[in-house]
């Protein structure tokens, strides 16, 4: 499976937005974005030519990024949103947030996406009591998701509930930190979206 094996916090830095896809170090002085941010690269601070088509792809690029979606995968998940009924945009956001990685993540089993990914593709995870590794698994209303019995008392997992009180609560979600599981309570909620997303503008691009 292809995936993006460059440095990481040069995807903040070119979309010009702290996207927390590194996890703790974001929160901390170490943040690259904090320290340079401007686009990578040589003319990183140099004059930029605005357009429409501009700002419609770097949004695109901006949310494929934060869910770690590569385009083909991001194209079907936008041809789903755009045969639901609702807001297209809308529907987009809420298909990205029930993937298992995204969930894992907002239960704060893992510091980031990239990190859940890695631990569900390991098995360390089950939903309704089975063993799922598809981190795009689309999770429903009511499903369960515990840490494996064999995964416990891993240290990774342990740690990032540790650090998860800094993240906002959330309120289609509902953690047990002592049991090690959480449950979906219901569909995700637009306006609990904090990240700077404009998903009309995606909207806009595919509509060309």
């Amino acid at each position: 499976m292809a995936r993006y094996t460059g440095p990481v916090c040069r995807l903040c830095r070119r979309e010009g937005a702290k996207l927390f896809i590194k996890g703790e170090r974001c929160y901390t002085d170490k943040c690259s974005f904090d320290r340079r941010p401007f686009p990578p690269g040589q003319h990183g601070q140099g004059r930029v030519r605005p357009s429409n088509y501009r700002e419609q792809l770097r949004e695109k690029q901006k949310v494929k990024r934060i869910y770690g979606v590569l385009e083909k995968q991001f194209r079907l998940y936008f041809q789903k949103a755009d045969r639901m009924k609702g807001i297209t945009g809308e529907n987009l956001l809420m298909l990205l947030e029930r993937r298992l990685d995204s969930i894992v993540f907002r239960m704060g089993f893992a510091n980031s996406r990239s990190e859940a990914r890695q631990l569900i593709f390991h098995g360390h995870f089950t939903v309704n009591g089975q063993r799922v590794d598809i981190p795009s698994y689309l999770i429903r209303v009511g499903d369960e998701v515990c840490v494996g019995e064999k995964s416990q008392k891993s240290v990774r997992i342990e740690s990032a509930l540790e650090g998860s009180d800094r993240r906002p609560m959330l309120s289609w979600v509902e953690t047990d930190k002592k049991s090690l599981k959480g449950t979906v309570k219901t569909l995700p909620v637009r306006e609990e979206l904090t990240l700077p997303i404009n998903e009309q503008l995606i909207v806009e691009l595919y509509s060309k």
